[in-house]
C-alpha cells in the first residue's frame, strides 16, 4: 500500500453512496481517512455511461423525494443542471394505445391498493402485500408490476409495514449529466484505495485491525458500507463475530432491477418522456421511457423475477425481450429502429449481488438492527439501514453523514451542522 500509511482514525468500507456521503463529511475534520474499495470505480450502483446520444445511467438515477433530498443542495453547490419536469411515470401514456378511461381506472385501483396496504400496516401482525389484493381483480398484473419496479420484488415477497414505511414526497427530478457521474466528481478529491476489498474486521482489541486484498490496517473506527447481499454471504469475517448484524443483513435482501438502453431512428416520432407499459395484464413485463431528456434512445425497465430471469440471457437476450414488446405495442417496423447500446446486469456483479434492499415478511424492524453500532466504534451505513429512505441514494447518503459523525464523536471531534 505505498503511498497509505498503516493506522487510520476511520476506515470506510465500500465507496458507494454511503461511503462517499462518510468520507464526503469526514474531509474536512482534522482526522485521518481511507476508503477502501473493491471496484475500481465509485459510485456503487450509482454509475454512469457516457453514449454518443448522451450520458446514461444504469443503476440510480432519479433525486427521489427531492423537494427533501439533501443531494439536490450537493449537486446545485456542484453547479450541476437539475431536470425538474415531472417523470415520465407521473404522466398519461399515450391514448392511441390505452384508452383514457382504462389508464384512469388503472389509477383508482393502485391509489385503493395502497390504501389497503396502509391500513394493513397498522395491524400488529406483518403480512405479505399481495394479501391486499382484491381476488380476481382486472389491474392485479399491472399493481405487481409496479411494485416489482419499485421494490425489485412482486407483492408476495413484500412487507406491508416495511412498505409502508417508505415516506416519499413523490417529487422526483433528474441529472442530465448523469447520477453515477455526481458522484465520481464528488469522490474525486476523496482519499479512496481502490481494487482493494475488506476480507476481514477485528475489532477484538483497543485497535481495530482490517485485513485487505493488500494487506493490513489498523483503525480506531470503521465505517461499513456494503451492500446486504454482500455481508448476509460474509465476504467479511467479523472477529468476534456479529450474528445479529449479518442475520439483519439476511433479511433485507436486494431485490432486481436492470435497465436497458435503446437508440431509437425516427424518436421525433415521439414526445419526449413518452411512458410505455409492455402489458396491462401480465406482470412479467417491462416499462418503456422514450426519449429521456429528449433524447434518440429508450430507457427500458425491468423489475422481480423477470428481471433475475431475463439478466441469465445476457444484453442480447433483454434486447430480444423488450424489441418484442415494442413491436407487439408499436408495430414490426420498429424492429429496424432499435439498436442495443447497453444494459446493467446488478444481480451478477460480485460487488452488488442484487438492486436495493426490501424486508422479507416480518422483518422490517431488521433495518435498525443492522444499523446499530457496535461498541460505538464500529458502525453500518447504507440505503438498508435507512428507516423511511431505505432503496434510495439520499436514505444511504444520510445513513453514510449520520456513520459520519458517530465515528469522529469517538475520536473527539465534532463535525460541523450537515444536511
Amino acid at each position: 500500500m505505498a503511498n497509505f500509511a498503516s493506522h487510520y482514525d476511520v476506515i470506510i468500507v465500500g465507496a458507494g453512496a454511503a461511503g462517499v456521503a462518510a468520507a464526503h463529511a469526514l474531509a474536512p475534520a482534522p482526522l485521518n481517512t481511507l476508503v477502501l474499495e473493491a471496484r475500481n470505480r465509485p459510485g456503487g450502483r450509482a454509475l454512469t455511461y457516457s453514449d454518443p446520444l448522451g450520458s446514461i445511467d444504469m443503476g440510480a438515477g432519479w433525486l427521489h423525494s427531492a423537494d427533501r433530498n439533501p443531494l439536490v443542495a450537493v449537486a446545485q453547490k456542484q453547479g450541476l443542471t437539475i431536470d425538474r419536469s415531472p417523470p415520465p411515470w407521473q404522466k398519461p401514456m399515450p391514448a392511441s394505445l390505452y384508452p383514457v378511461s382504462e389508464q384512469r381506472e388503472s389509477w383508482a385501483a393502485m391509489e385503493a391498493y395502497f390504501a389497503r396496504v396502509s391500513e394493513a400496516a397498522k395491524a400488529p401482525i406483518d403480512r405479505p402485500a399481495a394479501d391486499c389484493l382484491e381476488p380476481d381483480h382486472r389491474w392485479n398484473a399491472m399493481i405487481n408490476t409496479v411494485s416489482s419496479f419499485v421494490n425489485g420484488v412482486e407483492l408476495e415477497g413484500l412487507s406491508v409495514k416495511d412498505f409502508d414505511a417508505y415516506h416519499d414526497t413523490e417529487v422526483n427530478w433528474r441529472l442530465p449529466s448523469g447520477y453515477g457521474a455526481f458522484f465520481a466528481d464528488l469522490a474525486s478529491a476523496l482519499p479512496i484505495l481502490y481494487d482493494c476489498p475488506v476480507t476481514a474486521i477485528d475489532h477484538s482489541g483497543a485497535v481495530m485491525r482490517v485485513e485487505t486484498a493488500r494487506g493490513t490496517l489498523t483503525t480506531q473506527s470503521v465505517i461499513v458500507t456494503l451492500p446486504t447481499n454482500l455481508l448476509a454471504r460474509e465476504v467479511i469475517r467479523f472477529t468476534p463475530a456479529l450474528p445479529d448484524h449479518l442475520s439483519a443483513a439476511a433479511h433485507l435482501p436486494l431485490g432486481y432491477a436492470n435497465k436497458l438502453f435503446l437508440a431509437l431512428k425516427g424518436a421525433e416520432e415521439f414526445d419526449p418522456d413518452t411512458r410505455l407499459i409492455g402489458s396491462r395484464d401480465r406482470s412479467a413485463t417491462a416499462g418503456y421511457h422514450l426519449r429521456p431528456f429528449g433524447r434518440a434512445m429508450i430507457e427500458v425497465y425491468f423489475g422481480g423475477a423477470l428481471a433475475r430471469d431475463i439478466e441469465g440471457e445476457g444484453e442480447a437476450g433483454m434486447a430480444d425481450f423488450a424489441q418484442a414488446e415494442l413491436v407487439a405495442l408499436l408495430g414490426s417496423g420498429m424492429k429496424a429502429r432499435l439498436r442495443l447500446i447497453k444494459a446493467s446486469r446488478w444481480a451478477s456483479d460480485p460487488s452488488a449481488l442484487g438492486a436495493y434492499s426490501h424486508a422479507k415478511i416480518g422483518y422490517w424492524q431488521q433495518r435498525q438492527i443492522l444499523a446499530a453500532p457496535v461498541a460505538e466504534r464500529l458502525f453500518f451505513a447504507g440505503e438498508a439501514c435507512s428507516a423511511h429512505d431505505f432503496s434510495t441514494v439520499h436514505g444511504a447518503w444520510q445513513t453514510g453523514r449520520l456513520s459520519a459523525r458517530q465515528a469522529a464523536r469517538l475520536c473527539q471531534v465534532e463535525l460541523e451542522p450537515q444536511d
